[in-house]
């Protein structure tokens, strides 16, 4: 049987305030051809459809014509709900879409009950685990404890009691989580949203001993935690910490049961890249003006400036060279606030001591209209020596 394994598709969301909405559909035309091409059985979405729990019209508009594209194809489907989702809201129509074979997982109180597909080997029992949010699974399920190890222990031990009765059957089990072993090397997207309960997360791989192929999602990195256990990551860059990202779906071939695990083989198919990202740092002369920077000029571009005086109109001079420069910062070079020199502020003015701050923060003085600035400034901030005194008693409230 052959899976494409994707996830964290997060329609509607934007990319630094550009839509991506249009860049989205054309990746939705590119799965529908990955598809038909590499005759795909099943396809696996590991939750977080949308990106938000209210979801916008247009992304709404994609997502039912994505699945109706897809319930025509040669292609079951079946998908889960992540934590950027209305389990209520994805799940409607769960059992209409059943019969169109594309199959919505959504809710708690399905988990251990699979879909069982067929193939020239025999059954494969596929366990699609939503997002178990910990403290509605806690109460849900009665469980002792509210962590995300709990919810997926408890999950998981429903899905090992429904194979248990299915000798022979080949397992598959999408899962919405944080999991990782003591060696992995999985480190989160800025794009992800933080999970954690209590500061905790992360979910040991070892919990998915024994399955024949685990789908996960929520992590936006691709990662291959073991040869059955991986996380396809999202198909588009959302957040410049994905610069280095290859984005794409795992295409996974499961061959006939046997113990120790169907064989399993899989691979990486690359997802197109509507445009670029470039991270880039240097002083903003530097980067007007190097040669190597050449490649970035149709990317999307972060700037990390490292002027000594903050250039004016920097973003409107880095736009002139790199039209789609979207963030732009300033490397923080002043000494902290503890390492400045103590020097006794007896016997000089208020103003001497602020300008010696604003001199060792930025590294130059102020300048003439800088100090007539910030000369304003301690004057209001400061008694006025004039005023008429307080009457004796007299308090907030007083007349």
């Amino acid at each position: 049987m052959r899976l494409l394994h994707t996830s964290d598709w997060h329609l509607g969301r934007s990319f630094h305030r550009e839509g991506m909405l249009t860049h989205q559909a054309a990746w939705v035309d590119h799965l529908l051809e990955v598809v038909e091409a590499e005759r795909v059985d099943v396809v696996l979405v590991s939750g977080d459809v949308y990106d938000r729990a209210l979801p916008q019209v247009d992304a709404v508009r994609l997502a039912d014509e994505t699945l109706a594209r897809l319930a025509a194809s040669r292609a079951r489907v079946v998908l889960t709900s992540g934590n950027h989702d209305s389990a209520q809201r994805l799940g409607f129509g769960s059992r209409l879409a059943d019969a169109a074979g594309v199959h919505l997982r959504t809710r708690a109180s399905e988990v251990g009950t699979p879909i069982l597909l067929e193939d020239e080997h025999g059954t494969v029992a596929v366990h699609g685990l939503p997002y178990l949010d910990p403290e509605a699974t806690r109460v849900e399920w009665s469980l002792a404890t509210r962590s995300h190890e709990a919810a997926l222990g408890e999950a998981l031990r429903r899905v090992r009691a429904d194979l248990a009765s299915r000798p022979g059957a080949r397992s598959v089990v999408l899962a919405h989580a944080f999991v990782a072993g003591s060696g992995d090397d999985v480190r989160p997207s800025d794009s992800e949203r933080d999970i954690s309960v209590g500061g905790v997360s992360i979910v040991p791989t070892s919990h998915f001993a024994g399955l024949d192929y685990v789908a996960l999602g929520h992590l936006h990195g691709r990662h291959v935690l073991d040869e059955r256990v991986r996380y396809s990551g999202s198909p588009l860059a959302y957040s410049f910490s994905e610069a280095g990202h290859t984005k794409g779906s795992w295409l996974v071939d499961l061959g006939a049961p046997r113990e120790g695990g169907a064989p399993l083989s899989a691979e990486l198919v690359a997802s197109p890249v509507p445009r670029r990202l470039a991270r880039l740092r240097g002083s903003l002369e530097e980067l007007l003006t190097d040669p190597r920077h050449a490649d970035a000029e149709d990317a999307w571009v972060q700037a990390v400036l490292t002027d000594v005086d903050r250039p004016v109109g920097a973003m409107e001079r880095l736009r002139r060279r790199f039209p789609h420069a979207l963030v732009l910062s300033f490397e923080h070079t002043a000494p902290a606030v503890g390492g400045l020199p103590a020097r006794p502020a007896a016997g000089r003015s208020d103003l001497d001591v602020v300008e010696e701050f604003v001199s060792a923060m930025r590294g130059s003085a102020p300048t003439a209209e800088e100090r007539a600035l910030l000369s304003q400034a301690v004057d209001a901030c400061c008694e006025d020596p004039d005023a008429d005194p307080a009457p004796a008693g007299a308090g907030v409230g007083a007349p």
